[in-house]
């Protein structure tokens, strides 16, 4: 926190005598509201949605596996519920590990489609940057109070819909 206080001050000593200035962008309220953003997140909710409920079915298979062989536990002799209790193991150490894959490549779908989004978005903060003579853009989470209008999330939202109409996730 110090250092981003330090290299502000540098930076505003530096550009004292010119007309730069600061400016704040919000990048998860762009992720949130753009339309390529909005696209994205159905199609990561949509993902999420089909692998929890893909899932549950197979977590509730298992439940009642379980459930099955503990009530034959007292029937089957101690080998025989050993094999079964054995084979009950590996089906869920497949099914946590298929679980585990499973999230993992949702991961690095939606990590994947956001990369997709800031290799467009980097040339449209660079031009905005130059046409408005903006010396430094800041997240604005490192962002403690600032004024409302050095917040430039909703002009280039609007750039960005304009420019990446043609990608759907």
């Amino acid at each position: 926190m110090k250092l981003i206080f330090l290299i502000l001050i540098i930076i505003n000593i530096f550009t004292i005598g010119s007309k730069a200035e600061i400016a704040y962008l919000d990048m998860s309220m762009l992720l949130k509201k753009s339309d390529v953003g909005k696209s994205l997140n159905e199609k990561i909710t949509l993902l999420k949605t089909n692998h929890i409920t893909k899932f549950k079915q197979i977590e509730s298979k298992l439940i009642s596996k379980e459930k099955s062989l503990l009530a034959q536990k007292n029937i089957l002799d101690q080998n025989e519920f050993e094999k079964k209790l054995d084979l009950l193991s590996e089906e869920i150490k497949k099914f946590r590990s298929d679980k585990k894959l499973s999230e993992n490549k949702l991961n690095k779908i939606k990590i994947e489609d956001t990369t997709e989004i800031l290799k467009i978005l980097n040339p449209i903060i660079t031009n905005y940057v130059d046409q408005n003579s903006i010396s430094i853009v800041i997240p604005k989470k490192n962002i403690i109070v600032g004024k409302k209008k050095l917040d430039i999330t909703n002009e280039i939202i609007n750039l960005l819909n304009l420019e990446a109409t043609n990608i759907k996730f």
